[in-house]
């Protein structure tokens, strides 16, 4: 023992820590060699308990790893030096198609941020120009979206609400470098995986309600009805819009015949392209570009009524409203004015505006990544959204993050990588610095016909929510709550809703997970009418696990709660031996329920070991009162005692202090209800080696030592063993192939190498060597066939079991050799009794 360690063990001692509390097999005599692994040629293993230090080096970086940390923070060095001219075909198209859609569609959204336009295409521009540096997806945009944009004007206004001397863009600035700093800093940390806490229907439901409320609020502004505030809940838009139909003016008409022509020219490409499957991919780029034709169609329309009307900075009179002047280049570059009073002004919105930059732009990378086989970086994207909502502002963008419909019409259009956005960022440019002059005939009502059309793509459909129901009712509950929330509060309260109900119910299942008892059921596997039979014909083949047999056995809920048929009698598999099988992990917030259930079934099905003869009804105690009066009284039972319990770990990862120590409880309890025997727990399929540790810790993973000192009762362990060579294994097999591999190869020189070996084996034949030569080990220079087998679990810890049949093996033998141990005594019993009367 090194001084260190019994530094240790002295200050161990010192504090009064036990550092072996519970002796292990191995460390008190075992008798008759009933706990010896008696198989000669076998390789023994005892297991190794993981260490503090071992974990500490798993987790600590190594300098591979932070220098793949660092060139992971920019993806695009894996594939720019391999960027060829079909790529940059597929990229230019599609940047060129997405420069298209977004410079409309950015406008829009502006006006939902209660900006003015050009800051639209500030963000256009600074999103897919910064994101190809860090992008993990091809196919997401960078920019503004409407759900974005709508809680950005409602910052805004609150904002000014409070402070009106503070510029709307500020505000807009401010929120995008904070909301881009946290959500850059969730990224670096690589704490990706936080957003899987958000449930699709939760994004669903946040998707579908905003969508309802943006595209009602956009409804006054289509049809020109003015006087009260659109941002209010979108019950109340819809009653002050029914309220005010009589003052609609003749924006209607430049905004309603739009978004009549905008589904109007979608459902005929559509219906073209299912018509001529050979020009699908024309009418699809003919689609995409509907936004573009009938916004250049109504600002021809509105250049042509008001071209007489002078030209100001200020908003023009005329027959309907139009956008005005539209500044060209970056007029508002320059540093973001940010300071604590600002901040202080939006910290209560910073939240929702964080879940929104995060939900919809991984929530669609996800999705196209599957649809296009690729995989992204959750952590990664964040850095992409963080480093463009910091930069962005520095050229006057506001909050951007992916947008859904354009992440759609990218990947339809045939982009081949990340560097399509650069195509599109140069687009988006020309239109900064040479449309300017034809914005300014933009009609609003147009522009909010193109927010309208492009929100209601978000809602979900009908079918979709039926899905829901069909997978999970509990998830549509709330979906429906999230979506109700929306409407009649808003979009904020959406967002909190929805994720506290997922979460809420992600904690109930985990609180209530039920457990299930198993029992032992023997099948057949049958091709048609036959049952396939593994053994001779005319012999019964005994029960296997083996699936390359007809015959095994399976392990089913006794209450067939999995769906299996009720028919089939499934019971427990041996009198006073329980299986139990954990079904979502075993922790804290669910041991005491798990626990508890096990142990009235238990209770329920089994005796008292040493049931106490009671004359009186009044002396039983309380909690076993009998099941009716006169078994109370005469005391007669006819249920087994408990012997065992077999637990099944497969669900279970990880434990901790609260669930062993429920364990421990559980055990101490029916041990004194098995009292003076004890109850013997093996456990199965345990994934973790901590988990091992922990349940080791607690005394588990052994047989169970008697209260009198004497250690050990008489068991009877079964290992699960594995060959690790011999003809039959994978080496041997290889070994074999290599061998004929050679012969062929090189004939003479193995025929005359091999002739001094023939020669000197005068008493074999020739086909005798060659089944030598063919069953060599793999682990051997010679003829001899290695048949060594080895145990897959550690000898130490006999009641860790591999599966579950090999721990109830190990329960019923155990069982049985004691059953006969105890008759054993008591037939010698009576005759010692004689021997001290004489």
């Amino acid at each position: 023992m090194s001084i260190r360690t019994k530094i240790g063990h002295g200050l161990a001692k010192g504090l009064g820590i036990k550092l072996n509390y519970r002796n292990e097999v191995g460390s008190t005599p075992v008798t008759r060699g009933e706990s010896t692994y008696s198989i000669d040629t076998a390789d023994t293993y005892v297991e190794r308990e993981p260490t503090a230090a071992e974990w500490i080096e798993s987790i600590t970086p190594s300098r591979r790893d932070a220098w793949g940390y660092l060139k992971s923070l920019f993806p695009f060095v894996h594939w720019l030096p391999f960027y060829n001219v079909q790529w940059l075909y597929g990229d230019l198209v599609a940047g060129i198609t997405i420069g298209a859609v977004v410079v409309p569609q950015g406008m829009a959204y502006a006006k939902l941020a209660e900006l003015p336009v050009q800051f639209g295409l500030y963000s256009s521009f600074m999103g897919v120009l910064i994101y190809w540096f860090f992008a993990t997806s091809k196919d997401i945009t960078i920019g503004p979206v409407a759900v974005m944009s709508t809680i950005t004007g409602n910052v805004v206004l609150h904002v000014q609400a409070v402070r009106p001397d503070i510029p709307g863009h500020v505000v807009a600035s401010a929120l995008a470098i904070v909301a881009g700093a946290i959500v850059c800093f969730l990224g670096l940390a690589r704490l990706g995986w936080l957003v899987d806490f958000i449930s699709l229907a939760s994004i669903s439901a946040f998707m579908t309600g905003s969508a309802l409320n943006i595209g009602v609020g956009q409804v006054p502004t289509m049809m020109g009805i003015t006087g009260f505030s659109t941002r209010a809940p979108t019950y109340q838009v819809v009653i002050n819009t029914l309220k005010n139909l009589r003052h609609t003016k003749l924006d209607a008409a430049m905004g309603l015949t739009a978004l009549a022509m905008l589904y109007l020219i979608r459902s005929t490409f559509n219906y073209l392209a299912r018509r001529q499957p050979q020009r699908k991919k024309l009418w699809f780029f003919c689609n995409t570009l509907r936004t573009v034709f009938v916004l250049l169609l109504y600002t021809l329309i509105s250049f042509l009524v008001t071209r007489h009307v002078p030209k100001t900075s200020k908003t023009p009179k005329t027959p309907f409203t139009i956008l005005g002047y539209v500044p060209r280049g970056f007029q508002d570059a320059g540093v973001p004015v940010i300071n604590k009073d600002i901040i202080s002004l939006f910290a209560s919105q910073l939240p929702s505006t964080i879940i929104v930059l995060l939900i919809e732009h991984i929530s669609i990378a996800k999705s196209f990544g599957r649809i296009n086989n690729y995989n992204i970086n959750p952590s990664q994207e964040m850095i992409a959204i963080g480093v463009a909502n910091l930069l962005g502002p520095f050229l006057g963008a506001y909050p951007s993050t992916g947008s859904f419909s354009r992440t759609a019409i990218k990947a339809k259009a045939g982009v081949r990588t990340p560097f399509g956005g650069l195509i599109t960022a140069i687009v988006v440019l020309i239109a900064i610095y040479g449309l300017p002059a034809v914005f300014y005939y933009i009609p609003s009502a147009s522009l909010s016909a193109v927010i309208i059309h492009a929100v209601g793509d978000l809602i979900t459909p009908p079918n979709t929510v039926y899905q829901f129901w069909r997978i999970s009712p509990l998830e549509v509950i709330v979906f429906f709550a999230g979506v109700l929330v929306t409407v009649f509060t808003s979009i904020d309260n959406g967002i909190y809703t929805t994720v506290c109900m997922s979460l809420a119910l992600f904690l109930f299942r985990a609180f209530k997970a039920q457990g299930r008892f198993l029992g032992r059921l023997a099948v057949h596997s049958v091709v048609g009418d036959h049952v396939i039979d593994g053994g001779k014909e005319g012999t019964e083949s005994k029960p296997s696990n083996d699936p390359d047999k007809s015959k095994r056995n399976i392990f089913l809920p006794i209450d067939h709660e999995d769906g299996s048929n009720p028919n089939l009698q499934v019971k427990h598999p041996y009198p006073g031996i329980f299986m139990y099988r954990f079904s979502e992990g075993y922790n804290y917030p669910n041991a005491g329920h798990y626990l508890d259930y096990m142990v009235q079934e238990v209770m329920r099905t089994c005796k008292r070991t040493n049931p106490v003869s009671f004359p009186r009804l009044g002396d039983r105690p309380w909690n076993d009162p009998g099941s009716n009066r006169k078994e109370a009284l005469v005391g007669v039972d006819n249920r087994p005692t408990l012997k065992a319990i077999i637990l099944d770990f497969s669900s279970v990862n990880n434990v901790d202090v609260t669930s062993v120590q429920n364990l421990i409880d559980v055990r101490n309890q029916l041990d004194r209800y098995t009292a003076p025997e004890r109850v013997q727990w093996h456990l199965a399929c345990i994934n973790n080696r901590w988990t091992k540790r922990a349940l080791v810790a607690a005394g588990f993973g052994y047989p169970t030592p008697d209260d009198d000192g004497a250690g050990f009762r008489r068991w009877k362990p079964i290992f699960s063993v594995s060959e690790i060579g011999g003809a039959d294994s994978a080496a041997a097999a290889a070994e074999d192939e290599l061998r004929r591999m050679q012969s062929k190869s090189q004939p003479q020189r193995d025929l005359e190498s091999a002739q001094p070996e023939i020669d000197s084996m005068q008493g074999s034949s020739q086909h005798s060597l060659d089944k030598q030569l063919n069953a060599s080990g793999a682990y051997a220079n010679t003829g001899v066939v290695d048949t060594r087998v080895a145990v897959v679990q550690g000898l130490n810890r006999p009641f860790f079991h591999i599966d579950l049949t090999s721990a109830l093996q190990s329960a019923i033998a155990s069982s049985e050799l004691h059953d006969l141990s105890l008759r054993a005594k008591s037939k010698e019993l009576p005759s010692g009794t004689d021997k001290r009367s004489e």
